[in-house]
């Protein structure tokens, strides 16, 4: 397929399947920035992705051609020369198309192009005018599938007539600029519609017309200062095709302009892509151009905060209490452990530590079980470990946005601070679902079975002084009493088992700090673990999320502008 040449500027043919699969990358860029684009761009960038799609399922190889001006520059009266016959009305002073007028070259039925367009007025050019004007050599001009508009002034002082204008303009393929020497420097012309279009250089004519009315030397003038002003708008390279309809200068070389464009067969494909190019251009402003990294592990800040909100703390102290009423009641004096059982569940009061007669067997065999119900008895949240969690989310949101668009930015900042009550509940959740015990120490059952021995000897020792206590008071015959020394035996058993169980008990609860202290640590870790979860799922993840959704708009902006 040979390039289309408007111009100095030569355009590869794209082909519908390319045109549809940047078309593709568009809508994906437009579904994953949703919200964090510009409404007015997505709006303008969604009816170039239904426009793509309407013009590309239209059957016939046309190429829609648009002669556009302002008021007086004699458009109509050009459109007639180029078809050969007075299709077109001409107007000497004031506006005379209210509609466009559409010429169809070739056999092709253009119907359903036209329809599209919304074109009624349609004259279609018989082969024998085909060609009429010549070209150089005495080639016949080859326009079969050109579909050729003039269109209603777009300065026109009938709004309709505007509307009309721009509305065609916004559905052809190649645009034919037609200006005269008194409006060729008309700023609606260069502000509205170049500039707008500079993308769209490669389907782009600029045409002078009323050239006779310039002396040659004027014109020359005119016609550099029309190449400026169009290379300023961003349209780069343009050689201005100077055209009379009275002397039909230049009608020939704007012919073979269009025949060209005709014979590539790719202005519409080319118009297309530049709508796809320009539109993912504009849109490309609200991205960035990378994302902001986000750390694998949470932040220690945020987990930090959390677990204080989680009431972590608090349960790690209920821990430590509980292990150390446990380590007492196991390995204390005998005969008063019985107080232990007066003081209340640190685990229970905060509904951590729900067991049934079932659950307690198991825990016999398997030494770790534990049942929760839906929710703890923990304390709300303070004020102050509320403010911490908005402090370290707002930073967590503030880093992963840093250098992103104020929507996007916005966007993550959201995502990192999840409504408040949700937050809470799934923290509560993941404290309940945390297993807070573990298995007994070895040394309890050691200083228990020790605690037994002892309170034994010591029963066995007080029973023995009072049996020699009631024989004496009976007057009976003394018995011999062994002793160690000056003491004898059951005294001996007596104050030893007390003595040593006191001790082994003291030592016992010191033991038990120590114990308390490591399990609360080993419990604040498996704590933390989950609230790492609760913080990787809610918060993270969300922002890792937004972050996708912007490479994803990124990348598919990339995709349609290349």
């Amino acid at each position: 397929m040979s390039p289309l040449v408007m111009g100095r500027t030569k355009v590869k043919g794209i082909t519908v399947e390319e045109l549809r699969d940047r078309s593709t990358a568009l809508t994906s860029a437009l579904e994953s920035g949703g919200k964090q684009l510009d409404p007015a761009r997505v709006q303008d960038a969604s009816a170039v992705v239904d426009k793509v799609a309407e013009r590309t399922s239209k059957t016939g190889n046309h190429t829609v051609v648009a002669l556009a001006g302002a008021t007086g520059s004699g458009k109509s009266s050009l459109f007639n020369a180029l078809v050969g016959d007075q299709v077109a009305v001409v107007g000497a002073r004031r506006p005379t198309t209210a509609h466009p007028v559409a010429a169809v070259w070739g056999e092709e039925d253009a119907g359903e192009l036209l329809d599209w367009l919304s074109v009624r007025q349609r004259h279609h050019v018989p082969p024998s005018a085909t060609g009429s004007l010549g070209l150089p050599g005495g080639q016949a001009w080859n326009l079969d599938g050109l579909v050729l508009l003039d269109l209603p002034d777009f300065d026109s002082r009938v709004e309709s007539h505007r509307v009309e204008s721009e509305r065609v303009l916004e559905l052809v393929d190649v645009f034919v600029w037609v200006t005269d020497p008194q409006k060729y420097a008309d700023a609606r012309l260069h502000d509205d519609f170049l500039k707008v279009l500079s993308m769209h250089g490669a389907v782009t004519v600029v045409v002078l017309n009323q050239a006779d009315r310039l002396t040659p030397d004027a014109l020359s003038q005119v016609r550099g200062d029309l190449a400026r002003l169009a290379e300023a708008d961003g349209i780069g390279g343009v050689q201005v095709i100077a055209t009379s309809a009275t002397t039909r200068a230049g009608v020939e070389e704007l012919g073979m302009r269009l025949a060209t464009a005709v014979a590539a067969q790719n202005a519409a494909t080319a118009r297309l892509a530049a709508d796809i190019r320009a539109t993912a251009g504009r849109l490309r402003t609200d991205v960035a151009d990378s994302e902001p990294s986000v750390a694998e592990q949470v932040d220690a800040e945020l987990v930090d905060a959390l677990s204080r909100a989680a009431g972590i703390p608090t349960v790690v102290a209920a821990v430590e209490r509980d292990y150390r009423n446990q380590a007492w009641s196991r390995t204390g004096w005998p005969f008063t452990r019985w107080v232990q059982g007066l003081r209340p569940d640190p685990m229970k009061r905060l509904r951590l530590n729900t067991r049934d007669a079932v659950e307690e067997k198991l825990a016999v065999t398997a030494g770790d079980v534990r049942s929760v119900l839906g929710r703890s008895s923990l304390p709300p949240a303070t004020p102050a470990a509320r403010a911490s969690v908005d402090l370290a989310t707002r930073r967590v949101g503030d880093r992963a946005g840093q250098g992103l668009p104020a929507r996007w930015a916005e966007a993550v900042s959201d995502a990192a601070t999840p409504p408040g009550p949700e937050l809470a509940d799934a923290l509560d959740q993941a404290v309940v679902g945390t297993s807070l015990r573990a298995r007994a120490p070895m040394w309890w059952r050691a200083f228990g079975l020790a605690q037994l021995v002892l309170a034994l000897i010591a029963v066995l020792g007080l029973g023995w002084l009072v049996v020699l206590v009631v024989l004496g008071w009976l007057a009976l015959p003394d018995v011999d009493t062994p002793s160690l020394g000056p003491v004898p035996w059951p005294l001996l058993m007596f104050a030893g088992g007390v003595v040593l169980g006191v001790a082994l008990a003291a030592l016992a609860r010191y033991l038990a700090v120590i114990g308390a202290r490591r399990r609360g640590q080993q419990i604040r870790a498996r704590l933390l673990e989950a609230v790492s979860g609760v913080a990787a799922e809610r918060i993270v993840a969300p922002v890792r999320a937004v972050l996708a959704r912007h490479r994803t708009a990124r990348e598919g902006l990339e995709r349609a502008a290349a």
